[in-house]
C-alpha cells in the first residue's frame, strides 16, 4: 500500500465565531497544543509528528475552511497540481512554498463540490510520542456530500484513493494503510459531517470520552465500534456545533482487502454498531451532522 500520490490525512482548518473559545475548548478539554500562532490563525498539534493537525480561524460561522493532504513526494505534489487543474477545481494558491508555520510546498483547490483541500509536501514535522487518553494524529474526515457518486469518483480518479468499503449511505477511501482517511456520507447539501483524532488504544477513548463528559460535553454517539473500519468511536459536538470524534483500533488493510458493499453492511433493528451497546445517535450531534457548510459556499 504504497502507490498513493497522497500519503495521509494531515490537518483540517475550521472557522470559528468564537476564537478564543474554540481554542480553549480544543486545549483545555480536547487534549490538543498551541503550537504557533500566525496572523488571524491558531495551530494545534497532537501528540504524534504532525507539526499540526488543527488550524483554527475567526469567522463569522463556524466551517470547514480546508483539509490538508500529504504528498508522497515532490512530483506527486506537482502530479496532483496537474490532474486537480484538468479536472477543473478552482486554483486557490498555485503550487509555491506555503505561508503556514509548518513550511513546505503546497498548492490549494476547490474541488467541484465547494470543499477547499491543500496539499503539501517538505512540511515540518516534530518528533512525536503516544500519550494515554490524548489524540495522536488525525484519522479521518467525514464530508457531506449530494452527488456522492461524483465525488467518489474524484477522490478515486483525480486524488489516487481506493475504495475500502461502500455501505448504504457512505463511501470509505484510503490513500495508506488505514481503512479510511476521507469518508463521504449521502447528505441533501455538502458540508461538514465530523473530523476524527485518532487515540492511542480503545482505553484512551474511554478515558479521554470520561474526561470530555468531565467538562460538560455529553457523548452525542457512542461508545461503539463501527462496523467499516471496524474502529472504536465516541462522537462530540464542540462549542461551536461542529462534530468531532475520538477513534482508535483503525482496521489496517492491504492490497487483498475485499471491498464491500451496502448488502454486506448492516444491523439487526435498534442495533447503532458492531458491539450493540450504543445508544442512538442524539438529535443535538445529527443535526449538528448535517449544519456545518464549507467556507465561501
Amino acid at each position: 500500500m504504497t502507490n498513493f500520490p497522497v500519503s495521509t490525512l494531515r490537518s483540517v482548518e475550521l472557522g470559528t465565531p468564537d476564537l478564543s473559545a474554540s481554542v480553549d475548548f480544543y486545549t483545555r478539554v480536547w487534549g490538543l497544543d498551541v503550537v504557533a500562532e500566525a496572523e488571524d490563525k491558531v495551530f494545534l498539534a497532537a501528540t504524534g509528528d504532525d507539526f499540526h493537525v488543527l488550524e483554527l480561524k475567526q469567522s463569522d460561522r463556524a466551517e470547514l475552511r480546508k483539509i490538508t493532504f500529504r504528498a508522497r513526494s515532490a512530483e506527486d505534489l506537482k502530479s496532483l497540481f496537474s490532474k486537480t487543474v484538468a479536472a477543473g477545481c478552482v486554483v486557490l494558491r498555485e503550487l509555491g512554498a506555503a505561508d503556514a508555520p509548518s513550511g513546505g510546498e503546497r498548492f490549494v483547490i476547490r474541488e467541484p463540490q465547494g470543499s477547499v483541500l491543500e496539499f503539501v509536501h517538505g512540511d515540518r514535522q516534530r518528533q512525536g510520542a503516544i500519550v494515554a487518553n490524548r489524540p495522536y494524529r488525525l484519522a479521518h474526515v467525514n464530508i457531506n456530500s449530494a452527488q456522492i457518486e461524483a465525488l467518489t469518483a474524484f477522490y478515486r480518479d483525480v486524488l489516487g484513493f481506493r475504495l475500502t468499503d461502500r455501505s448504504k449511505l457512505m463511501a470509505f477511501l484510503c490513500c495508506n494503510a488505514d481503512h479510511h482517511a476521507v469518508v463521504l456520507a449521502e447528505a441533501p447539501a455538502n458540508g461538514l459531517n465530523h473530523v476524527a483524532f485518532l487515540m492511542p488504544d480503545l482505553e484512551s477513548v474511554m478515558r479521554g470520552s470520561g474526561q470530555v463528559v468531565d467538562q460538560g460535553f455529553p457523548i452525542g454517539w457512542g461508545v461503539g465500534r463501527h462496523g467499516p473500519g471496524d474502529n472504536v468511536f465516541a462522537y462530540f459536538v464542540d462549542p461551536t456545533g461542529v462534530v468531532i470524534e475520538y477513534t482508535a483500533e483503525v482496521l489496517q488493510v492491504d492490497d487483498s482487502y475485499r471491498v464491500r458493499g451496502p448488502e454486506e453492511w448492516g444491523w439487526p433493528p435498534g442495533r447503532t454498531d458492531h458491539w450493540g451497546i450504543a445508544p442512538p445517535k442524539s438529535d443535538a450531534c445529527k443535526k449538528a451532522q448535517i449544519s456545518i457548510g464549507f467556507s465561501g459556499a
